[in-house]
């Protein structure tokens, strides 16, 4: 981690956690995924499953320790020494599925088998498997296998984190949409006090009828009214949000109300480095997305299973050669003459199923999950296809929207104020201006919802192509 990155994230943990009862804090989308990045559990639990994986492989390695033994064994009947028997031995596993070993055999007694060598004697060895098992085997198949799941455990920790970065995205911009109309209603509050008070001193001085006080406080009394609602949905918008915001000691953190977004969240500078060409993020999505990576590597493992159920198809022939020796003279008796000569001991089994049905049917089951796991791939890419194109189509759309509501805003406004300078004139009444006012304010709220919805989609955007990790 650079020490830029400590830095942002000490700056934030303090502003957000060490200060939060203190002063009026601000947050935006940025902070917000650095800090669900870094402390987030989901985040911490797919760390684990990497380390996890890691292991496995360590575990899938242990396959091919060498081994070392010790064989003793003694027989005692009626005062009769029968045998007495010590053997250690050493075999170390290969990758081909040969085996090499080596050992020293003691034996002694009065009732030996005839074929077994009396007195000390020493070997080295080798065991080939000649059909089956020679190009793959269950060791080499979980050695494999292991190695892929741990980078597998890597590629699903950026699909969990992508989509963890999107709920997180979505619950932050809900939060600022729920401040931003509640701060308009807060500000139309205010506006609507003032303007009750001018009209009850125009009534005051009998410029203005008395019902026209019942109108400004009908008016003021509907935007305190919406003031509570959109406060509650500001506090429970915060709530949502905290779900995403841990503290560094694993605790969870609930986001205090005098936390609130930024002012310039209009100008979010973090989308100025996102990737918006359509043909460029399906291209990336198509070689990168972290939920295709996975289909990928999971057909590499069921290609090494297809490799491994074929061994079941092939007879088991299994070839054995010892080179002995008479006491510790083992290289003695290899450099007197060639293999097969003298001083050796070989074996060779041979075993096949009559029918193979157990190795046909694994065979072909392994066969058909490569089948069903391409489909899946090939509908996941398709269904990210149009992800993607579905988010693009909406982001371009809003930002047509919000620049036509932009507009009608502004004429809205236009309107309240000629409204507003024709009721001090005595040319319109209250009722008009309330009317103009109230249309005004459903504009800007829908600008504001437009807006927050064009931030977040620019982010799902990125998410659908796999990019928010």
């Amino acid at each position: 981690m650079n020490k830029k990155y400590i830095v942002l994230l000490v700056v934030i943990c303090t502003s957000l956690f060490a200060r939060a009862q203190e002063a009026t804090a601000t947050l935006n989308a940025e902070q917000v995924l650095a800090l669900v990045r870094r402390f987030h559990p989901i985040v911490k639990q797919a760390n684990i499953n990497i380390q996890k994986s890691k292991v496995d492989i360590t575990l899938a390695r242990a396959a091919f320790d060498p081994i070392l033994s010790t064989y003793a064994a003694r027989k005692i009947l009626n005062g009769t020494n029968y045998y007495n028997y010590i053997s250690p031995e050493i075999a170390i596993p290969t990758w081909y599925g040969i085996e090499v070993y080596s050992g020293l055999e003691n034996i002694t007694g009065n009732r030996l088998d005839p074929s077994q060598t009396s007195g000390q004697s020493s070997y080295f060895g080798i065991s080939i498997p000649l059909a089956k098992d020679l190009v793959m085997d269950k060791r080499r198949a979980f050695l494999q296998q292991a190695k892929i799941f741990s980078t597998m455990a890597t590629v699903e920790q950026q699909a969990a984190v992508n989509d963890l970065l999107m709920n997180a995205i979505e619950a932050y911009w809900l939060w600022v949409k729920a401040y931003q109309t509640y701060n308009v209603v807060k500000n139309n509050v205010a506006i609507n006090e003032k303007r009750l008070a001018l009209v009850k001193k125009s009534y005051i001085n009998g410029e203005r009828p008395a019902i026209d006080t019942v109108e400004a406080l009908t008016q003021l009394q509907s935007f305190q009214y919406q003031q509570n609602v959109y406060a509650l949905e500001f506090k429970n918008a915060g709530l949502q949000l905290s779900a995403y915001l841990w503290k560094e000691n694993n605790e969870p953190y609930i986001l205090p109300e005098n936390i609130v977004p930024e002012s310039n969240w209009e100008n979010e500078t973090s989308i100025n480095n996102f990737n918006v060409v359509l043909t460029a993020l399906l291209d990336i999505a198509d070689k990168n997305h972290p939920e295709l990576q996975l289909y990928n590597y999971k057909l590499d493992a069921l290609a090494i299973d297809k490799k491994l159920k074929f061994q079941e198809l092939l007879p088991k022939i299994d070839f054995r050669y010892n080179q002995l020796g008479k006491n510790n003279d083992l290289l003695k008796t290899i450099s007197t003459g060639p293999l097969f000569e003298n001083n050796f001991q070989y074996g060779l089994k041979f075993e096949i199923p009559l029918r193979l049905s157990q190795g046909r049917a694994d065979y072909k089951k392994a066969i058909l999950k490569i089948e069903e796991t391409t489909l899946n791939q090939n509908q996941k890419r398709l269904y990210i296809q149009l992800k993607i194109k579905s988010y693009y189509n909406e982001w371009l759309t809003l930002k047509q929207q919000i620049s036509l509501y932009s507009n009608t805003y502004n004429n809205y406004q236009q309107l309240v104020r000629a409204e507003e300078t024709r009721l001090f004139n005595g040319e319109s009444s209250l009722f008009l201006v309330n009317s103009r006012e109230n249309k005004a304010l459903e504009a800007l709220e829908k600008l504001i919802e437009l807006k927050t919805k064009y931030y977040k989609t620019i982010y799902a955007l990125q998410w659908s192509a796999g990019l928010l990790r």
